[in-house]
């Protein structure tokens, strides 16, 4: 195998660089993502509508993956098709924090929801093309040191950002604040577009088999015989799919909880999101050396056990302060989980049906997004936020026997 040319080294060299930059854009943007739910809960929304917040996107994925995987795998290139879905999911947040400042608050719960099921369009592509641009970017033995630094820099702009954050939104009126916070926060978008663009990778190989038009009947019947040629994907899609939907499932809890239970203030709230991007960077440099020395199921199995802990510890206590301390601890292992999760899935997917296969995963991951939040919520009607957080540590527990039982 003739080593890459200089030329080649050169575009790997920029492509890291570009997504890197492209992650900090990103994350300036996503410090706006915690609170959302907040602010549909500060607006007077009830535990369904925060549901649907969550739940939304699955819904569209869920119909829409497996088709949006079909058309990117015809694609030459995907890169643009990122870029720009990317772009579309940011610019939500600015369009939340200008209806925010333009319309009355009783119908800002409708308006918020309804930006954000038109979000889940973009979301949709995103979340296959994310997958398939970073693994052609990374290439086998690069996963775990190209994210670990896209996501540290995640970390570490998440949380100074969320340190100036709640330092100046209990300094303005509500609903104001969020608006404000929306609108500046969004900028972080420009910033992805213009160097994800940017990213070479190589063209994709087309895959006749999927890319022909076909009845649905065929279609899932070649679907099922590249499920059956792959049984090591299937196993672990499955098993990510159980722990996944444990931890969705307390998406829209744990917000709740916050402000309901312990009477959390923003800052508080902003303080749990700090603490967890501020420890998750600890993560993102300690489980690549971990995994290097102990390997990649070492990780799985200590990252999907460590993030039990979190809604089992929290629905202990309603002071803040223990809180934030589990939030850290949390983050320490959600660093990992980020990092295998993605690592080990890509390794069962193969590179001649990459977008394919990334999508029926994420349709499963889709899947779980629809029902757990909103399954979360309903459990939480008859046995409190608490303990739906004690039934969410205890899907996790579940995921995890499953993860550490070895296929046959």
């Amino acid at each position: 195998m003739m080593p890459p040319s200089k030329e080649a080294l050169e575009i790997q060299k920029r492509n890291f660089r570009y997504v890197q930059i492209d992650g900090a854009g990103v994350s300036i943007s996503n410090i706006a993502a915690p609170f959302l739910p907040v602010f549909l809960t500060r607006l007077g929304a009830s535990n369904f509508q925060v549901g649907l917040l969550t739940s939304m996107p699955g819904m569209t994925g869920l119909l829409l993956a497996i088709f949006v995987g079909r058309f990117l795998q015809s694609r030459k290139n995907i890169v643009p098709w990122y870029s720009v879905s990317r772009f579309l999911v940011i610019l939500c947040f600015a369009l939340t924090g200008v209806l925010t400042l333009l319309i009355p608050s009783n119908y800002a719960i409708f308006a918020t929801l309804a930006i954000w099921a038109f979000a889940t369009l973009p979301q949709t592509a995103l979340a296959v093309a994310f997958s398939v641009v970073m693994n052609a970017v990374a290439g086998p033995e690069g996963r775990y040191a190209l994210l670990s630094r896209r996501w540290i820099i995640f970390g570490f702009t998440g949380a100074v950002g969320t340190f100036i954050v709640i330092r100046v939104i209990d300094l303005i009126a509500f609903p104001t604040n969020y608006a404000a916070m929306f609108l500046v926060l969004s900028l972080g978008g420009f910033i992805s577009f213009y160097f994800s663009r940017r990213i070479q990778v190589p063209d994709q190989m087309p895959t006749p088999a999927l890319s022909k038009r076909g009845s649905i009947r065929e279609s899932l019947s070649a679907f099922a015989a590249l499920l059956k040629k792959n049984p090591a994907f299937v196993s672990f899609a499955s098993k990510r799919f159980v722990y996944y939907s444990a931890l969705v499932l307390g998406l829209p809890i744990m917000p709740l909880y916050l402000v309901r239970d312990v009477g959390a203030t923003d800052g508080d709230i902003g303080a749990v999101s700090m603490a967890m991007s501020l420890v998750m960077l600890a993560g993102y440099f300690a489980w690549p050396r971990v995994s290097n020395r102990r390997g990649g199921r070492f990780v799985l199995l200590a990252t999907t056990f460590g993030m039990i802990l979190y809604p089992a510890f929290s629905a202990l206590t309603v002071r803040i302060e223990l809180i934030i301390l589990f939030a850290g601890i949390a983050g320490f292992f959600q660093g990992g989980l980020d990092l295998v999760f993605f690592d080990e899935l890509m390794k069962t997917v193969p590179d001649d049906h990459a977008a394919t296969f990334v999508a029926i995963a994420q349709s499963m991951q889709y899947l779980s997004t629809i029902f757990a939040p909103l399954l979360g919520t309903w459990i939480a009607a008859y046995v409190g936020l608490a303990g739906a957080l004690w039934f969410s540590a205890g899907l996790r527990l579940i995921g995890f026997l499953l993860f550490l039982k070895k296929d046959a």
